[in-house]
Protein backbone atom coordinates (compact mmCIF):
# COMPACT_ATOMS: atom_id res chain seq x y z
CA UNK A 1 0.00 0.00 0.00
CA UNK A 2 2.81 2.71 0.94
CA UNK A 3 4.68 1.59 -2.29
CA UNK A 4 1.43 2.53 -4.33
CA UNK A 5 1.09 5.66 -2.49
CA UNK A 6 4.78 6.59 -2.95
CA UNK A 7 3.82 5.59 -6.84
CA UNK A 8 0.74 8.36 -6.90
CA UNK A 9 2.60 11.12 -5.13
CA UNK A 10 5.54 10.87 -7.72
CA UNK A 11 3.32 10.68 -10.47
CA UNK A 12 0.99 13.74 -9.38
CA UNK A 13 4.33 15.93 -8.65
CA UNK A 14 5.27 15.16 -12.87
CA UNK A 15 1.94 16.16 -13.83
CA UNK A 16 2.21 19.71 -11.42
CA UNK A 17 5.32 20.29 -12.79
CA UNK A 18 4.25 19.48 -16.65
CA UNK A 19 1.14 21.96 -16.14
CA UNK A 20 3.31 24.59 -14.40
CA UNK A 21 5.86 24.22 -16.87
CA UNK A 22 2.93 24.86 -19.44
CA UNK A 23 1.36 27.68 -17.64
CA UNK A 24 4.97 29.81 -17.50
CA UNK A 25 5.85 29.16 -20.91
CA UNK A 26 5.42 32.65 -23.18
CA UNK A 27 2.52 33.01 -24.97
CA UNK A 28 3.02 32.86 -28.72
CA UNK A 29 3.61 35.80 -30.81
CA UNK A 30 0.58 37.85 -31.99
CA UNK A 31 -0.54 36.32 -35.50
CA UNK A 32 -0.49 39.10 -38.47
CA UNK A 33 -3.57 38.81 -40.19
CA UNK A 34 -2.84 39.52 -43.77
CA UNK A 35 -5.38 40.83 -46.35
CA UNK A 36 -5.67 41.02 -50.16
CA UNK A 37 -5.65 43.37 -52.59
CA UNK A 38 -7.14 42.81 -56.00
CA UNK A 39 -7.30 44.72 -59.22
CA UNK A 40 -10.40 44.85 -60.52
CA UNK A 41 -10.82 44.57 -63.70
CA UNK A 42 -7.96 42.32 -64.52
CA UNK A 43 -4.93 43.79 -66.28
CA UNK A 44 -4.92 43.42 -69.63
CA UNK A 45 -1.61 44.53 -72.04
CA UNK A 46 -0.07 43.83 -74.55
CA UNK A 47 3.40 42.60 -74.68
CA UNK A 48 6.30 41.95 -77.56
CA UNK A 49 5.75 39.31 -80.03
CA UNK A 50 7.53 37.41 -82.46
CA UNK A 51 4.79 37.43 -85.05
CA UNK A 52 3.22 40.02 -86.41
CA UNK A 53 0.41 40.21 -84.83
CA UNK A 54 0.42 41.58 -80.80
CA UNK A 55 0.32 39.38 -78.29
CA UNK A 56 -1.92 40.07 -75.12
CA UNK A 57 -1.90 38.68 -71.56
CA UNK A 58 -4.49 39.20 -69.26
CA UNK A 59 -3.66 38.37 -65.28
CA UNK A 60 -5.55 38.61 -61.92
CA UNK A 61 -2.84 40.14 -59.39
CA UNK A 62 -3.30 39.82 -55.81
CA UNK A 63 -0.74 41.75 -53.16
CA UNK A 64 -0.70 40.66 -49.95
CA UNK A 65 -0.39 43.06 -46.95
CA UNK A 66 -0.17 42.95 -43.51
CA UNK A 67 -2.89 45.15 -42.31
CA UNK A 68 -5.88 46.28 -43.67
CA UNK A 69 -4.67 50.02 -42.90
CA UNK A 70 -2.06 48.66 -45.28
CA UNK A 71 -4.63 47.58 -47.54
CA UNK A 72 -5.97 51.16 -47.83
CA UNK A 73 -2.76 52.54 -48.64
CA UNK A 74 -2.64 50.00 -51.83
CA UNK A 75 -6.20 51.00 -52.77
CA UNK A 76 -5.40 54.87 -52.86
CA UNK A 77 -2.44 54.03 -54.98
CA UNK A 78 -4.00 51.37 -57.90
CA UNK A 79 -3.64 53.05 -60.51
CA UNK A 80 -0.04 54.42 -60.03
CA UNK A 81 0.69 50.52 -59.11
CA UNK A 82 -1.78 49.19 -62.48
CA UNK A 83 0.02 50.95 -64.77
CA UNK A 84 3.82 50.00 -63.94
CA UNK A 85 2.25 46.20 -63.66
CA UNK A 86 1.18 46.86 -67.81
CA UNK A 87 4.81 48.30 -67.65
CA UNK A 88 6.73 45.04 -66.67
CA UNK A 89 4.70 43.59 -68.99
CA UNK A 90 5.11 45.46 -72.20
CA UNK A 91 8.90 45.02 -72.10
CA UNK A 92 8.71 41.63 -71.96
CA UNK A 93 9.84 38.86 -74.78
CA UNK A 94 7.13 36.49 -75.84
CA UNK A 95 9.43 33.51 -74.97
CA UNK A 96 9.57 35.39 -71.60
CA UNK A 97 5.64 35.53 -70.91
CA UNK A 98 4.55 32.01 -72.04
CA UNK A 99 6.81 30.43 -70.16
CA UNK A 100 6.86 28.89 -66.59
CA UNK A 101 10.23 30.44 -65.03
CA UNK A 102 9.44 33.33 -67.47
CA UNK A 103 6.49 34.29 -65.38
CA UNK A 104 7.73 33.64 -62.30
CA UNK A 105 10.98 36.37 -63.11
CA UNK A 106 8.02 38.59 -64.61
CA UNK A 107 6.13 38.16 -60.77
CA UNK A 108 9.25 39.25 -58.98
CA UNK A 109 9.95 41.93 -60.90
CA UNK A 110 6.50 42.96 -60.44
CA UNK A 111 6.86 43.02 -56.64
CA UNK A 112 9.84 44.56 -56.86
CA UNK A 113 9.19 47.60 -58.99
CA UNK A 114 5.64 47.85 -56.84
CA UNK A 115 7.11 47.56 -53.58
CA UNK A 116 9.66 50.41 -54.69
CA UNK A 117 7.13 52.49 -56.01
CA UNK A 118 4.98 52.61 -52.79
CA UNK A 119 8.26 52.90 -50.62
CA UNK A 120 8.75 56.01 -52.73
CA UNK A 121 4.81 57.10 -52.20
CA UNK A 122 4.37 56.07 -48.25
CA UNK A 123 7.80 55.97 -46.70
CA UNK A 124 8.05 52.04 -46.36
CA UNK A 125 7.45 49.04 -47.99
CA UNK A 126 3.86 47.60 -47.95
CA UNK A 127 3.38 44.52 -50.28
CA UNK A 128 4.45 41.26 -48.30
CA UNK A 129 3.74 39.20 -51.59
CA UNK A 130 2.43 39.45 -55.11
CA UNK A 131 0.43 36.63 -56.46
CA UNK A 132 -0.73 35.84 -60.20
CA UNK A 133 -4.64 34.40 -59.75
CA UNK A 134 -5.30 33.41 -63.26
CA UNK A 135 -2.94 34.11 -66.41
CA UNK A 136 -3.64 33.72 -69.73
CA UNK A 137 -1.65 34.54 -73.06
CA UNK A 138 -2.14 34.85 -76.74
Amino acid sequence: MKKCLSVCLILLGFIFNSYAADKTATPPAAKVEYAYYGFEPEIVTNYISNRKKLGFVKMGVELMVKTTDDLLLIERHDPLLRAAIIEVLGNQPEEKVKSLAGREEIRRECFERLNNLIAQEVGRSLIVNLLFTSYLYD
